[in-house]
C-alpha cells in the first residue's frame, strides 16, 4: 500500500512560479518605458526636420516607421526564455494635414497631395519595448523652405495649438494617484473657454498597459452633448486613477465646432479584437486574419503593412463586419476649421508623474490670450520644475565630461 501522505507532501512543497510583476513597480518595466519614450521622441524630431514643401505623406510615415524600428532593434536583443523580445511600432505613424484631426496613414497606391508651405501637420505615432507602450503627437507648420520656421502664423491657428498645448500639460499633471478624470476633463475644457476653442469631443485619453494601447479607464476631453448620446457616443465612465499606472495624455482641439466627421479617405488603421471569433468565408478575409494574428495580435496596424495590399483591402471589410477588427477611422473637422494635436505619455511613479514623451510646443505658435488664474498657475509650476529638471541634467552631464 503506497503512502499518499508523502506524495501530497512534496507536491505542496513545489513553490508556485511567481507572477510576473507588469507594473511600474517593477524597475525593468520601468527602463522599458522610458526607452520606448526616447524613441518616440527621437521619430518624431526627425520626422519634423522631414516635413518640408513637397514631402510626400506616405513617406514620412516610412520614415518614422524606420527609426522607430531601427532604433528599437538596438535594444534587448537577448532571447529571454528562448524567445525573443517583441518590439517596434506600438501605433502605426500617421501624418493628418490641415483639416484631417488623426488617424491618417495612407497606402503606397493612394495620391496624396505633397506638403505645401502653410500647411499644418499632426504627426502621431508609437513604440513599444516588449509591449511597454509610449505614444507621443505633435503639430506643426510646413515652413517655405527647409530648416526655416513659418513667418506669419494664423491667430486663431496660435490660439488653438497654445491651449491644445497647455491643456495637454495641465492634463498631465492633474493624472495623478487619487484624482477623478471627471477633474481632467473640467481642466481640459476650461483650457479651450480661455482660447475660444473647442476641444474634439470624440478624442479620449487612455490607460495603457503591457500590449494594451487602450485600457479600460479612460477621459474624455468633453462630455458628449444629449445629441451625441443619441447618436451612438458613449459617456466614459467615472474613475480615479491609480499608482504605478501607464496613461496617453492626448488632446485634440479645434476652432471648428470641435466635432469630428467622416471624410472620403479610406481607414488604414484597425487593431485586432481578440474577443471575437467568426469563421470567415471570402479567402483575403482570412489572409487578413491570418497575418493579424501571426504579426499584429494585440496593438494597432496599418494595412500598408501587408505585401499583398490589394488583397488586405478587400479582406479587412468582412473582418470588421463580423467585430473581429476596430477600425481607427480618419477624423476630419469642418473645412475651414484649424485643428491642433498633442500628445504624451505620463508615468505614475512614488516620486509624481512624469510625462516621458512629447516635444516643446514650436516657438512660434503664440497667442495673446491667457488661460485662467488657476491654469496659469499650474503651467508656471511646471515651467519651473522642467527648468529645475533641464539644469540637474546639465549639471549631470558637465560633471560626467569632466571626469572622463
Amino acid at each position: 500500500m503506497s503512502d499518499d501522505s508523502s506524495t501530497s507532501s512534496a507536491e505542496n512543497d513545489v513553490p508556485e512560479k511567481a507572477e510576473e510583476d507588469i507594473t511600474l513597480t517593477n524597475s525593468d518595466v520601468c527602463t522599458k518605458y522610458q526607452e520606448a519614450s526616447k524613441i518616440v521622441n527621437l521619430a518624431l524630431q526627425g520626422m519634423i526636420g522631414e516635413c518640408v514643401p513637397g514631402a510626400k505623406v506616405l513617406d514620412l510615415c516610412k520614415f518614422g516607421e524606420t527609426v522607430i524600428n531601427s532604433q528599437a532593434g538596438k535594444l534587448y536583443n537577448k532571447k529571454v526564455n528562448g524567445a525573443a523580445v517583441e518590439k517596434g511600432v506600438a501605433f502605426p505613424v500617421c501624418v493628418s494635414v490641415n483639416d484631417i484631426i488623426c488617424n491618417y496613414s495612407p497606402l503606397a497606391s493612394e495620391e496624396v497631395e505633397p506638403l505645401k508651405p502653410g500647411n499644418i501637420v499632426k504627426l502621431d505615432l508609437g513604440c513599444h519595448i516588449d509591449g511597454y507602450i509610449s505614444v507621443a503627437a505633435h503639430t506643426i507648420i510646413v515652413p517655405e523652405a527647409k530648416d526655416e520656421e513659418p513667418k506669419e502664423v494664423d491667430e486663431e491657428l496660435g490660439n488653438c495649438a497654445v491651449a491644445c498645448y497647455n491643456a495637454m500639460l495641465v492634463a498631465a499633471a492633474s493624472i495623478k494617484a487619487g484624482a477623478k478624470n471627471v477633474t481632467v476633463t473640467e481642466i481640459v475644457n476650461k483650457v479651450a473657454d480661455s482660447y475660444g476653442v473647442n476641444a474634439i469631443s470624440s478624442v479620449r485619453m487612455h490607460q495603457m498597459k503591457r500590449f494594451v494601447i487602450d485600457g479600460v479607464k479612460e477621459v474624455a476631453l468633453k462630455d458628449p452633448t444629449a445629441d451625441e448620446l443619441e447618436a451612438g457616443e458613449e459617456k466614459v465612465d467615472d474613475c480615479t486613477f491609480d499608482q504605478a499606472e501607464v496613461y496617453a495624455v492626448d488632446v485634440a482641439m479645434s476652432t471648428g465646432e470641435g466635432k469630428p466627421r467622416p471624410g472620403i479617405l479610406r481607414t488604414t488603421v484597425y487593431k485586432r479584437n481578440v474577443e471575437a471569433q467568426y469563421r470567415l468565408k471570402m479567402k483575403n478575409s482570412r489572409y487578413v486574419l491570418s497575418e493579424v494574428d501571426k504579426k499584429f495580435p494585440a496593438l494597432p496596424f496599418t494595412l500598408a503593412a501587408f505585401e499583398d495590399e490589394r488583397a488586405a483591402r478587400m479582406g479587412i471589410t468582412e473582418c470588421v463586419g463580423h467585430g473581429l477588427m476596430t477600425p481607427y477611422p480618419v477624423l476630419h473637422e469642418a473645412k475651414e476649421a484649424k485643428v491642433a494635436h498633442f500628445k504624451c505619455t505620463v508615468l505614475l511613479l512614488p516620486s509624481g508623474t512624469s510625462r516621458v514623451t512629447g516635444l516643446e510646443m514650436p516657438s512660434y505658435f503664440k497667442s495673446e490670450k491667457q488661460p485662467d488664474e488657476e491654469t496659469q498657475k499650474m503651467l508656471t509650476e511646471i515651467a519651473e520644475a522642467a527648468a529645475k529638471k533641464a539644469k540637474k541634467k546639465a549639471a549631470k552631464k558637465k560633471k560626467k565630461k569632466a571626469q572622463s
